[in-house]
């Protein structure tokens, strides 16, 4: 009734067959997340670094770029000049989210320094957003 399959399948599904496609591991699947969040979050650090003068963002940017240099083996993050324009609550908000979503990849691939460093961007953050006086006096 049917016609058999002649062709190889794409998919391969025996064990320890090889196949033709690169895998990546648990752990570079997690570092390729993690770098990701952490890049996003750089990108709003240094938005905020443009609307705020402010020595803790500037160490927050540059340890920032570190860890993402780490997790990228050693190539330094892409940096654009930010907008010179924004919301800094909405900044800090955004901000504290990236934050959070590193703090979770970083704890689940037990990676000390950047779960460090999110927890503390974090708070950070959060410490900003019931600052509402600093945020609408840096418009």
């Amino acid at each position: 009734m049917y016609e058999p399959i002649r062709t190889k399948s794409v998919h391969s599904t025996m064990a320890g067959t090889p196949s033709d496609f690169p895998h990546r591991s648990r752990e570079e699947e997690l570092d390729i997340q993690l770098a990701g969040h952490l890049s996003a979050l750089l990108a709003v650090t240094d938005e905020l670094r443009a609307l705020l003068t402010s020595v803790d963002l500037d160490k927050a940017a540059d340890r920032l770029a570190g860890e993402v240099s780490r997790l990228r083996g050693g190539r330094p993050p892409l940096r654009t000049a930010p907008a010179a324009a924004g919301d800094s609550a909405a900044l800090h908000r955004r901000a504290h989210a990236l934050a959070g979503r590193a703090l979770v990849v970083a704890a689940s691939r037990a990676d000390t320094s950047a779960a460090i460093l999110s927890a503390e961007r974090m708070d950070a953050h959060g410490a900003a957003l019931s600052r509402p006086q600093e945020l609408s006096a840096s418009h």
